[in-house]
C-alpha cells in the first residue's frame, strides 16, 4: 500500500477523479444489484433445522409464510359485540389496501384480500341413500363447529358414533383454533404479504402498515400487532451520523487547532462510508444480509475511518511542526502511520472475518459488510487522504482556532503524556491493580449474562409492538407469543395410533399449557388423506405437526427448561410408538443457536486471537507484549459485556438511554463485539507500543521507552477512542433495539480498553515487567522476518 499511498500523494488530482469514478461505478452497480435486506439464517445440524425443514414437508406455504398479526381488544364488552364486529371489520378492510397484502383472515368469518385461499369443507363419508337434508344438517354443524344434530329414524347406531365422534372433534378444532379468546375480550387476525420467510419489508409499507395500526386504536378499543414487518417501520436513517460526525468535528477541531484539518478526517471518513454502503447492496444480492447490517457497518465503519485519517493526520502535523515540507511531511506519514493503519484495519478485518468458522451463514453477510466497510474506509485513509493533502499542502492546518495560532513542536520528554507516565512508574502495581479491580467490578454482571432473541414483550409501552403482545398474553395466555413447532415422524403413513401417544405425552409434559391438535381433535386426522389441499400429513403420509404452546412467556427461564424436557424426557417416552419428536421454534432456534457458538467459540478465539498475537510477535518481535495484548483485550471485553448485562438485563441506568424494558442479550452479540474489539484494541496496541519499540531500540531503557510511547502517541489515541465512542453513543438513541444494544457494548468497550487497559493497565505492567517485554528466544530470533510498523 505504501506505494500507492506514495502515487497518490504525486498525483493527487488524478487519485480524486479515480474515487470519483468509483463511487459513481459502485452506485451504478449497487442500483443494477438492488440487494435486498432479510433476518434468516439456519443452523444446519440442529434439532430447530431439522424440525423447520420436516415441517416445510407437511405445509410448504405455511411454514415460509410472510404474515402479521393484528389484534384488539374493546375497553368494555366483548369483542363479538356488533360495534366491535363493525369497527374491526372496517379496520381489516383498510388494512388489505397495504401494498403487498395478500389476504387477511378475519375471526368473524369474513376474508379480506385478493388471494384469499377457499379452506375446503370436511368432507363427511354418508352412506348411501343418507337424505340430502341430513347431509346439509350435518355440514352446517361442522361449518359453525356445533354438535346438535337430528338424526333420521334408523340411522345405524355406528353412523351415529363415528358422526358424534367427528362433531365432537370438529368443536374441538374450532375451539382450539379460534382466534377469539375464551372470554371474548381479545380477537386477532392474521394478515399475508407476498413472499415468504423473514423478509424485511420495503419501509414504506411498514409505515403504511403501523400508521393504520396506530390509526385504528381508540379510546374504546385497543389495537395492536406483531410481525416482522414492525421492525421495518421508521426504519428510515436518523440522525446517529449526524450526531457522531458533529462530536469527532469538535474532538477534531481540539486536537489540530484546524477546521481544515477538523474536517478532512470527517470527509475522508464520509466518502469511505458511502461507497461502503452501496457496496453492501451489492452484497444483499449475493449474501442474507441482516436488515440492522447497514447501521452496524455504518457505525462501525465511521468510527474507524475517522480515527484512521486521524492518526495519518497527526503524524504529519508532528513532522510539519518539526520543520519538513507538507510533501515530505505527508509521504512520511503514509510510510509510517499508514503502514500501522494498514495493519490495525486488517486486524479488524481479518477478526471479522474469522466469524466465518462459526459456520452459521447468518454471520456471513454481517462479517462481508462490516469488513467491506472497514477495507473502504481503510482505502480512504491511506489513499483519498494522502492526496487531498498534497493538494492543499500547508494549508491542511489552515483556518487555525485562537489556542492553535502559533503551533511548536514540543519534545516527547517534556511533555503532559511523558510526565503522566512517570506517575505512573512511581507505583505501576499500584496502579495495575486499580485498573484490574475496575474492570473485575466492571465484569462481574457477565457472568449472568441470559442469551436470547427479545420479543415483543421488551418493546416501549404503549406502541403496537407492545400492545400486541400483551393482548395476545392476556387473551390466549403468555405462551402463544413464543410457541414451539414440533415435527412429528410417523412409524407409517397416517399412523393416528402413533400420533395420539405423541400428543398425549406432549400434553402431559409440565410447562405445557394446550397442543394444537389435541386428543379431541384426533378423529380428525383418522380421516384424513394424503395429498389434500388442507392435510395435516406431509405427502409421503409420515410427517405431521403439532404446535405446543407454553404456559410461560418466551423470555422466562421455564421455558427453555420446557424444550430441555420436549426433547430428553418427552422425546423418549414417544419413542416406543415408533414415532419421533423435533421441536422447532423461535426459542429453540435460540438455544440452538447459543449451542452452536459455544460449540465452535474456542476454534473462533484461537484463530482470532492466535493470528493478532502472531502478528504482534512480528511486528514487536517479543512474546511478552503480544501476550498481553490478548489477556488485556479478552478483560476489555468483558467487562464491557458485563456493562452490557447491567442496563439491557438488569436495568441499571435503562431508562437513561430509552430502554423502555430488559430482557435477554442476544446470542449473537458477544462473539461480534468481542470480533470488533479485539481489532480495535489491537490498533491501540499498535500505536502505542510502535513508539515505545521505536526508543527501545534506540536507548535500551524500558522505563523510557513506556514514556516515550505514552508521549507520542497517548493524545492520538484518547481522541481516537473519544471520536469512536461518540460515534458509538450517538447510535444508542435509535428506535432499533438491535443497534442500540450494539452501541452500547461498543462504545463501553472502546472507552474500557482505551482509557483503563491501553493507558493505566498496558504501561503499568510493562514498566513492572522491565527488560522481559522485549524478549525473544535468540532461535526464533533469527528465523522471524524483520518488519516494522513506524
Amino acid at each position: 500500500m505504501g506505494s500507492i499511498s506514495q502515487w497518490a500523494i504525486r498525483r493527487p488530482l488524478v487519485t480524486l477523479l479515480v474515487w470519483l469514478l468509483a463511487v459513481i461505478g459502485v452506485g451504478a452497480l449497487a442500483l443494477v444489484a438492488q440487494g435486498q435486506f432479510n433476518d434468516s439464517f439456519s443452523l444446519p445440524n440442529t434439532q430447530s433445522a431439522l424440525a423447520q425443514g420436516l415441517l416445510e414437508e407437511v405445509s410448504p406455504q405455511q411454514a415460509n409464510a410472510n404474515t402479521a398479526t393484528v389484534v384488539w381488544s374493546p375497553t368494555s364488552g366483548s369483542a363479538e359485540d356488533a360495534p366491535v364486529k363493525a369497527e374491526a371489520d372496517a379496520f381489516l378492510a383498510k388494512l388489505a389496501t397495504v401494498s403487498g397484502v395478500t389476504c387477511i383472515t378475519s375471526p368473524y368469518g369474513t376474508a379480506y384480500g385478493p388471494s384469499c385461499p377457499k379452506k375446503e369443507a370436511v368432507k363427511v363419508p354418508f352412506p348411501p341413500g343418507t337424505p340430502e337434508n341430513f347431509q346439509k344438517q350435518v355440514d352446517d354443524a361442522f361449518a359453525n363447529g356445533t354438535t346438535d344434530i337430528t338424526y333420521p329414524d334408523g340411522t345405524p347406531e355406528s353412523v351415529e358414533q363415528q358422526l358424534n365422534e367427528l362433531l365432537a372433534a370438529n368443536k374441538a378444532a374450532k375451539e382450539a383454533t379460534s382466534t377469539i379468546s375464551a372470554d371474548g375480550k381479545v380477537a386477532y387476525a392474521t394478515v399475508t404479504f407476498t413472499g415468504a420467510g423473514p423478509a424485511v419489508a420495503n419501509p414504506e409499507q411498514a409505515d403504511q402498515f403501523v400508521a393504520l395500526v396506530k390509526a385504528a386504536s381508540t379510546p374504546t378499543l385497543q389495537v395492536g400487532a406483531t410481525g416482522q414487518i414492525l421492525t421495518a417501520a421508521d426504519s428510515s436513517p436518523g440522525a446517529s451520523e449526524a450526531i457522531g460526525i458533529l462530536a469527532a468535528i469538535v474532538i477534531l477541531a481540539i486536537v489540530f487547532g484546524s477546521l481544515i484539518a477538523a474536517g478532512m478526517p470527517i470527509i475522508v471518513a464520509v466518502v469511505g462510508l458511502i461507497v461502503g454502503q452501496l457496496l453492501i447492496l451489492v452484497i444483499a444480492r449475493a449474501f442474507d444480509v441482516a436488515s440492522f447490517a447497514p447501521e452496524l457497518a455504518s457505525m462501525i465503519g465511521l468510527g474507524v475511518g475517522i480515527d484512521y485519517s486521524l492518526f495519518i493526520l497527526s503524524r504529519f502535523r508532528q513532522d510539519l511542526l518539526a520543520g519538513k515540507e507538507p510533501k515530505e511531511a505527508i509521504s512520511i506519514a503514509a510510510r509510517t502511520a499508514g503502514r500501522a493503519v494498514l495493519f490495525a484495519g486488517s486486524t479488524v478485518i481479518i477478526a471479522l472475518l474469522g466469524l466465518f468458522v462459526l459456520g452459521v451463514t447468518f454471520f456471513y453477510g454481517l462479517a462481508i459488510a462490516a469488513a467491506v466497510t472497514v477495507l473502504v474506509v481503510m482505502l480512504a485513509a491511506l489513499i483519498l487522504l494522502p492526496a487531498l493533502v498534497s493538494l492543499l499542502g500547508k494549508h491542511t492546518l489552515g483556518l487555525r482556532l485562537p489556542w492553535a495560532r502559533h503551533p511548536k513542536a514540543k519534545p516527547f520528554e517534556t511533555s503532559a503524556w511523558a510526565r503522566y507516565g512517570g506517575v505512573l512508574q512511581k507505583a505501576p502495581w499500584l496502579f495495575a491493580l486499580l485498573a484490574f479491580g475496575l474492570i473485575v467490578a466492571l465484569a462481574v454482571p457477565a457472568a449472568s449474562v441470559r442469551p436470547g432473541f427479545p420479543d415483543n414483550g421488551s418493546a416501549a409501552p404503549g406502541t403496537p409492538a407492545r400492545i400486541g403482545y400483551d393482548l395476545m398474553s392476556q387473551g390466549f395466555g403468555p405462551g402463544v407469543n413464543g410457541p414451539f413447532f414440533v415435527a412429528v415422524t410417523l412409524p407409517v403413513p397416517l399412523d393416528d395410533t402413533a400420533l395420539g401417544t405423541a400428543i398425549r405425552e406432549l400434553a402431559a409434559t409440565e410447562g405445557v399449557a394446550a397442543t394444537v391438535p389435541n386428543e379431541a381433535m384426533l378423529p380428525l386426522y383418522k380421516m384424513a388423506s394424503i395429498g389434500g389441499k388442507d392435510s395435516p400429513y406431509s405427502q409421503s403420509g409420515v410427517i405431521t405437526s403439532v404446535l405446543v404452546r407454553p404456559t410461560t412467556a418466551p423470555d422466562d427461564p421455564a421455558t427453555n427448561q420446557l424444550l430441555d424436557r420436549l426433547r430428553d424426557q418427552t422425546a423418549a417416552r414417544i419413542a416406543p410408538s415408533g414415532a419421533a419428536i423435533y421441536v422447532g421454534g423461535t426459542q429453540a432456534v435460540t438455544q440452538d443457536f447459543t449451542t452452536v457458538l459455544m460449540d465452535v467459540l474456542p476454534l473462533f478465539l484461537l484463530l482470532v486471537i492466535g493470528l493478532g498475537f502472531i502478528a504482534l510477535v512480528l511486528l514487536f518481535r517479543s512474546l511478552v507484549i503480544p501476550l498481553t495484548a490478548a489477556a488485556t483485550s479478552l478483560m476489555s471485553f468483558a467487562a464491557a459485556l458485563g456493562v452490557t448485562v447491567a442496563v439491557f438485563q438488569w436495568g441499571v441506568g435503562a431508562s437513561l438511554i430509552g430502554v423502555a424494558t430488559t430482557g435477554p442479550i442476544l446470542p449473537f452479540l458477544p462473539i461480534m463485539v468481542f470480533a470488533i474489539l479485539f481489532g480495535l484494541s489491537m490498533d491501540y496496541q499498535v500505536f502505542l507500543v510502535s513508539r515505545m519499540r521505536e526508543d527501545w531500540e534506540a536507548h535500551s531503557d524500558n522505563r523510557e521507552a513506556v514514556r516515550f510511547g505514552l508521549a507520542g502517541s497517548g493524545k492520538v489515541v484518547v481522541a481516537a477512542a473519544l471520536i469512536m465512542s461518540s460515534v458509538f453513543i450517538a447510535f444508542v438513541p435509535t428506535p432499533n433495539d438491535t443497534i442500540k444494544l450494539f452501541g452500547v457494548a461498543l462504545a463501553s468497550a472502546v472507552l474500557i480498553d482505551a482509557f483503563v487497559v491501553r493507558l493505566v493497565l498496558v504501561p503499568s505492567l510493562m514498566s513492572m515487567l522491565g527488560r522481559a517485554n522485549w524478549w525473544l528466544p535468540g532461535w526464533l530470533d533469527r528465523i522471524l522476518p524483520r518488519i516494522s510498523v513506524e
